[in-house]
């Protein structure tokens, strides 16, 4: 029996409840794992599985339910943080953005599966005005799911989990050591091609000063509104002649656009990372007079430009 093994039974369904509630608070501290050894040790007698899966269940609701009263009462600032930390850029907190829009609280469900949305989901059920009690069941639900159907696999698996062990065991520190090395390394080429990225996407800016002075001398510039429809149904605003367009639209659409007038594209992503990626894919299609607004639309609003009433189509 390895030292894991050994921790385990004499620790119980406690640890699991630790490693899950600080993997859910966006510690990468992977629990499955631990939900495999654990429901391996189930099969020999030594876990109480069904506690274990319960513990599990619970640190889950405990950090999600802190996500979900943050995302309620500082939704965009936590939102902004989540996508200053994330080594996808705004990539992840996008993505999820477009899975809550579509699939509404069934997202919830599945984004316990999908590393990064995990985090970034609960915080946008809080904003969008669910009932604690309404998410903590759908929540729940996908807890449950997440964490039971690994330690059945586990449980199920038990005699590859135990030979896995026994491997690990007999490498000794060489495996944790190059774990932790394999660890290492992709954090740093995640880190690199996130730099990378931002790199590419350096293009001019316009400022919400210039795009504005535009508009009042009659410049007529096509606007774009890039935000995901769930931060629109939430503030049902746009910059003033703003055109609201899902990222799938602007490709298909791009022969719809005059190329001899300014088009300006606004998110609300640090970086402006959405809106340059979508600059850029303009710039290949023949769009030269094409800018990404620096700050997006939380910099309009803060200069009390004027916005109006976002209509859904």
């Amino acid at each position: 029996m390895n030292e894991t093994s050994q921790f385990l039974i004499s620790h119980g369904p406690l640890i699991v409840f630790g490693l899950v509630f600080l993997e859910q608070l966006g510690l990468p501290l992977p629990a499955v794992p631990w939900f495999l050894a654990a429901g391996a040790l189930s099969a020999s007698g030594h876990f109480n599985l069904l506690a274990g899966v319960s513990l599990a269940v619970v640190a889950c609701l405990i950090a999600d339910a802190v996500w979900f009263y943050l995302g309620r009462h500082r939704g965009k600032h936590i939102l902004g943080f989540l996508c200053r930390i994330s080594l996808e850029a705004d990539t992840c907190v996008r993505k999820t953005l477009d899975v809550f829009t579509r699939y509404g609280m069934r997202g919830v469900v599945a984004a316990k599966f999908l590393p990064g949305m995990s985090t970034v989901t609960p915080p946008l059920a809080g904003m969008s005005g669910t009932s604690i009690g309404r998410f903590l069941i759908f929540d729940g639900i996908g807890s449950l799911i997440y964490c039971g159907s690994y330690m059945i696999v586990g449980f199920f698996f038990s005699d590859q989990v135990t030979q896995i062990g026994l491997a690990i065991r007999h490498f000794g520190g060489n495996i944790v050591i190059l774990l932790l090395a394999i660890s290492a390394a992709y954090i740093v080429f995640k880190y690199w091609e996130r730099q990378r990225v931002l790199h590419k996407l350096r293009m001019a800016r316009i400022t919400v000063q210039e795009l504005r002075q535009m508009q009042e001398s009659g410049g007529s510039p096509v606007i774009l509104d890039l935000r995901a429809k769930f931060e629109l149904e939430k503030e049902r605003t746009v910059i003033s002649g703003a055109v609201h367009l899902d990222l799938s639209d602007v490709t298909k659409r791009a022969q719809d656009f005059p190329q001899d007038r300014e088009i300006v594209v606004y998110c609300s992503c640090p970086n402006e990372v959405t809106s340059a990626r979508v600059a850029l894919q303009l710039h290949r299609k023949g769009f030269k007079r094409v800018r990404p607004l620096l700050g997006g639309v939380d910099a309009w609003r803060e200069s009390n430009y004027p916005m109006e009433p976002w209509i859904a189509t």
